[in-house]
Formats: structure tokens, sequence, C-alpha cells
């Protein structure tokens, strides 16, 4: 293991003992969030994603050590396994070198050079590949034998010049160069398939394509491995042949003679038969994984910025979930997001009830007190907005468009039926409209990450990788932000540190039958929730109404002594030190200090106790689009409007400026420099100001610009 530890510790840039405590700590069951949160003297004070590089790097070296030790084992039953070719074995540091050490000894199926070598051709592909002789013809005749199927010199001749060709696939220096010139001018070739031009259009842009492809953007090789996929495409990958015809005639032919010819002759045949082939899939998939973690790395961090949306916080809510011909579907929640009463109004056409519509939501404004109304931005989102900003309500309302992605899926889900079994997916999709904009993590958790709509080609891409990212993701979240236990769901609770599904409705059933925690220590009485569990939890989970102000913080169970020593020397209670600045000013924290708890934990304590529970995400800020701007008819060039972002792709941003058509704002519209990453211009959810630059309106296509906007 001291390998592996020194390995990842150089690749990372990072100290030997910070690896090695972090893999102890993950096979101890601890997960990347407390490791990060509540393990920094161990780590060094690692954060969550050199904790998880260290994890997955791990993982990867051990795949590793099991390959290595299975090519060992059929090495060796095969009787060939040499101390040298062990040895190389045992320091492969990658899965390629080892499967090109591998490959000569790889069980075959039936291959040309099998059957010439079953015909006894093998003493002539060496005497060829000797390249000392020019009489092969004559040496030829010594191996036709009717018996074994070679009945002419040619014949005799064509079988050696086959095993030549899987000796040069085989062998191990010849592979590492043509990889090589793979990957430096190797070029991924994209034809329209024969006879789908129309039904292909979507993929015109690669009709006819050409690039190298180290250089192909992930968006643009997914799209052409779409399109492939789906029978519209055609590609091809490789570096010009006679280039690699060039190395491989550097390497193998060393005479000019006859058998320098056949040998030749034998090359370029490997090269098109086996090498090619092997190179491009090999190529193919290295170019795929590659651009699988950067579109698994957008739709993350879209995710991330998703679910840290600022909260509205707990106020009462009507929410809506528009509609035309259907009407709206109004729903009434109460602080902590229960539902109160629903119905439906139809001010739009084919109805047009403005009046009786008004003055219902009026009414129920009215009687449950409602302090904010959330407005699903799907179809008849902005003509419903519209008519609600109109509304002379007693009180002070706030109106919002919440982003109703995923909301659909949510309504249908078991989670909703379990949660809604009275009521059909219209009420519980308006439901989850308003509570989205109460907490949006705390309701986003029960959808699917992958139907929220932040992705990018997301179907396409490694889905164990993609799905392991997405929940490492929603797990940093809820963790980051921390859990009200006595209200959370069964759903957020199953992704705090250490708990799980499981566990998490061990923990409602609890909450059910005895009531609300009213301590952390308390949750040691749930089933299933052992020691371990609670060590891994505890930190994150809040109790609002709790005795001990601890845990209403992030401070944890096992530092509540070191909290009590400090209150204990300046004689004064828990309350007075978060209360009181100049108190927390008079500790010393080196005189806390113990062989478990340094100065980075005793640092983030007195933070904690500064504020306690402070939620990380921003506060809530309020947004209202260009009243004049309703249909992509009303746009006009050089129109500055007020849009959020609703995407982020390698490519550039999709912006919502309240009409159905997302406008785009091109990585080469973001800035007058080269853009590589769009998100170090925008984040989403982000409130801006856009310049309207093109406008197709018959491809209903937007162009946006970040330039130039006053």
């Amino acid at each position: 293991m001291d390998k592996y530890y020194q390995k990842i510790a150089a690749e990372l840039n990072i100290k030997q003992h910070q690896v090695e405590n972090t893999v102890e700590l993950l096979n101890e069951g601890a997960t990347v969030p407390f490791i990060a949160r509540y393990r920094k003297e161990a780590t060094g004070s690692l954060d969550e994603i050199a904790i998880a590089a260290i994890r997955d790097r791990m993982e990867k070296l051990k795949d590793l050590d099991k390959r290595r030790e299975a090519i060992l084992n059929s090495i060796d039953e095969q009787g060939k396994l040499s101390d040298e070719l062990e040895k190389q074995i045992l320091d492969a540091e990658s899965m390629t070198e080892l499967e090109d050490l591998y490959l000569p000894y790889k069980p075959k199926r039936k291959t040309r050079a099998t059957i010439a070598i079953a015909k006894g051709l093998e003493p002539l592909a060496r005497i060829i590949m000797s390249q000392n002789h020019d009489d092969i013809e004559r040496r030829a005749e010594q191996f036709i034998d009717p018996a074994k199927e070679v009945n002419n010199v040619e014949e005799a001749i064509e079988g050696a010049c086959d095993i030549m060709a899987e000796w040069i696939n085989e062998n191990k220096f010849a592979r590492t160069k043509i990889r090589n010139l793979f990957l430096r001018k190797g070029t991924i070739e994209s034809k329209v398939a024969k006879g789908k031009e129309a039904d292909g259009s979507k993929y015109e842009n690669y009709f006819d394509w050409k690039e190298l492809i180290i250089k192909s953007p992930s968006h643009r090789l997914l799209a052409m491995f779409r399109g492939e996929k789906e029978g519209f495409l055609k590609l091809k990958i490789g570096p010009p042949a006679e280039e690699a015809h060039d190395i491989l005639e550097q390497q193998f032919c060393r005479s000019d003679n006859a058998s320098g010819d056949l040998v030749y002759n034998a090359l370029k045949d490997s090269y098109k038969r086996l090498m090619q082939p092997s190179m491009e899939t090999e190529v193919r998939a290295m170019a795929k994984e590659k651009a699988d973690e950067y579109a698994i790395k957008v739709f993350t961090d879209n995710l991330r910025q998703l679910l840290m949306s600022a909260p509205l916080g707990q106020k009462n809510v009507l929410a809506i979930d528009p509609g035309f011909a259907s009407g709206c579907k109004v729903v009434c929640l109460d602080k902590q997001g229960k539902l109160l009463h629903n119905e439906n109004i139809y001010p739009h056409p084919p109805q047009n009830e403005i009046r009786q519509s008004i003055s219902k939501i009026v009414q129920l404004v009215g009687a449950y007190k409602i302090e904010a109304i959330a407005i699903g931005n799907g179809t008849a989102g902005r003509e419903t907005e519209n008519m609600f900003r109109k509304i002379r309500f007693d009180r002070d309302v706030t109106v919002v468009m919440v982003n109703e992605s995923g909301a659909s899926v949510y309504s249908a889900s078991a989670v909703a039926r379990e949660e809604f079994p009275d009521y059909d997916v219209t009420v519980r999709g308006a439901v989850s409209i308003g509570r989205r904009l109460m907490d949006p993590l705390a309701e986003l958790v029960k959808i699917d990450p992958k139907s929220i709509g932040v992705g990018q080609y997301q179907h396409d891409v490694n889905q164990s990788l993609l799905g392991k990212s997405l929940d490492d993701t929603v797990m940093s979240c809820v963790n980051a932000v921390g859990v009200e236990l006595n209200t959370a769901s069964k759903q957020l609770l199953s992704y705090v540190s250490g708990i799980g599904p499981s566990i998490a409705q061990n923990i409602v059933d609890y909450r059910n039958t005895h009531g609300a925690f009213k301590s952390r220590s308390e949750l040691k009485k749930v089933a299933r929730l052992g020691g371990k569990a609670f060590e891994q939890a505890a930190g994150f989970l809040r109790i609002r109404d709790a005795a001990n102000p601890l845990d209403r913080s992030a401070v944890h169970p096992e530092s509540y002594p070191v909290v009590n020593k400090m209150i204990k020397k300046l004689g004064c209670s828990v309350n007075e030190l978060i209360s009181r600045e100049e108190l927390r000013k008079k500790i010393n924290l080196n005189e806390f200090v113990t062989e478990s708890i340094g100065v980075p934990t005793l640092t983030d304590i007195m933070d904690e106790l500064a504020k306690p529970g402070r939620d990380p995400r921003e506060k809530f800020g309020f947004f209202e689009f260009d009243k004049d701007v309703r249909t992509i008819e009303d746009l006009q060039k050089g129109m500055v409007l007020p849009g959020i972002v609703t995407n982020i792709t390698a490519f550039g941003a999709f912006v919502d400026i309240g009409i159905k058509q997302n406008g785009l704002i091109h990585v080469s519209n973001m800035a007058d420099r080269y853009v590589s990453d769009p998100n170090e211009f925008v984040k989403l959810n982000q409130k801006l100001k856009v310049k309207v630059v093109d406008i197709d309106r018959v491809r209903g296509r937007i162009q946006l610009s970040l330039k130039d906007v006053e």
C-alpha cells in the first residue's frame, strides 16, 4: 500500500500521511463530508474534493491490482511466466500497459495467425522476420505439406506473413508508438449515413466533419457518438496511415531484400487489420471517458449550484402549476410545507375566467395568510405571472417564478404517492413547486438528479460514474447545509452522512411514535442507529428547539466536552458564550488542544459558536422579467434583458428571459478573451443582464451575449 500512498500523494501534491489517514478513515466507514468536516487533524484539512479524489484513485489502483493478479495467474498457468515478464507486469502502472504486456499471452479464438501456426509455419515466419535471407521461396518450399493444407510456396509465405502481422500487433513497443501517434495526430471524421440526411438533420453539423480527436470538446464528441449510435452518422478515428507505416517500418524493417519486403507487407496488413481497429477502439474509449468526465463535471457543478440555491425560508406559500385549457392548479402550504388547500382556477383561454380567478386568489391569500406566491415556469407560467403581478393584495406578497423541471417526475413518483396518497399528480406537482421556493435542497433531493434538467448528454455518459458523482454531490450539499431532525423528510435524511434510506425510515418511524427528538443523544434510541452511524451523522443534524444550544449547531457531540471546559473556565453558560463575542475572544485555543482535537477543529467550533447552525446558502433575492417581452416576436437585436441561467454546458449557458425559448450565451459571447469554462463567468440560477445579438424565429433560437451589457 505504501507505493500507492506515495503515488497518490505525488499526483495530488499532498503529504503521504494525509493519504494514509484518509484511506484509513474511509476503510473504517467514514463518509467524505464527515472526514472533511470533523477529521481535519488527521487529513491536514483536506477538502471534500481531495478526499473523494483519494477514494476514487484508490479504487482504480485496487482494480489495477486485481487485473494484475489475474494476468499473472493466466500466464503462469500457461507455463510462460519468466522472472523478467513478472517484473514488467508488477511494475506496470496503468491498465493499458498491463494489457499490452498480456496481449501475446491472452487466450485467443481462432485467428489467421493461429491457423498458420497450426500448419507449422511459425519457423518460416521467424526466418523471414530475421530478414537475413533473400531466398525466401526456396526456404518456403520446405514447409509445403498438403496434409496440413499448405499446398504451395505462396500459401506458406502467406501464412508466415499472417503470423508476423500478429507478432507486430502484439509488440509492446510498437503499440506504444502507434498509440502515441493516435493521441497526437488521430482525427475523428464524421459522415452522414447513406439515406439519413433528412431524418438526421439535427446532426447536420457533423455530416462532413473532421478534427483532431485530442482537441474535440466533450459536447461535440458526445454528439457525434450519439449520432452514430442512432444510425445517422458514420465515424472513423485514426491518424494518417502512411505515418503509422513509417513508424512500424523504422522498428521492424532492417534489410532491403525479399524478407524485408515481406515484413513491410506484413506490417501494413497488421496495421490495417489488427492494430488500427484495436487502437481506434482504445482511443475512442479514452476519448469517451474524458468526454464523460467533463460532461459529468458540468452536470455535478450545475446540480450543486441548483441544490444550493437560496431558500425563501419558512413562509406560508401559495403555489401554482400553470396551464391553459386544463387550468391552473393552486395549492396553499403552511410554513412547514404542509398542504392545507387545493383547487383549480381558469384565468386563461379558452375559459378566460379572469375575474373569478383573481377573486379566488385574493380570498386564499387572506384566508391562509400567504406571504409568497410560487408560479411554475412551464406552459402558461409567464401569462399567470403577469396576471398575479397586477393583483393588489392587502398584505406584502412576493410573486416568484420557480423552475419546475422535474416536478412532473416527482408528482408521478413513489415518493409523491407515499406523501400524498389521496391527491392526483397535479396537486403533487404544485406542492413541489411551492416547496422548491421555500427550500430547494429539501425538495429536489426527492427527484432523480437526471430529471432536473441541468445535464449535458446525461444519458450518453457512463451511468455508473454519473450516478456516483451525483450522489456525492447531493450528499455534500445536504451535509453542508445541515438537516433539521424533527421536520426532515425520509429522502433528505437518507443523504445525511452515515444514515442511508433504511435508518432514515427508522428515524421517521421513531419520530412518529415518540414525537419530536429533544436532543441529539436521543438518536441512539433509533433502531439500527449504532455508535458508528451516530458518529457520522450527529454533527450534520440540528434540533431547533433543543435544550442544549449545541444541538442546534454544527458542533459535533464529541466536541461538547471541550466547549464545557471553555464555559467552565470563563464561568458562563453556553448561551452566553454564543451570544457574547467578548467572551469568545478571551479563549486561547491552544489551551484546549488535545491528542484528538487540534487547532483546526477548535477554530471550526469557535466559528460555529459565533453563528450556530448558519446556512451557507445565499440569501433569497427577488427577480422580475421584462414586462414588455412575452414571446420571441417581441425580441429585437440589441435589447438588454434580465434573465436567469437555467443550464450550463461546455459550449455556453442557457438563459431564461421570460419567454418560451431559452436563449444561449455561447462561450464566444461571454468575454473578450477565450473562455474554456463557462462556470468561470456564470452560475446556475444566477440573475443577470444579457444582450440579444441574434434571433432565428423560424428555428426558435436566440443568441445572447454578456459583452457590452451596461
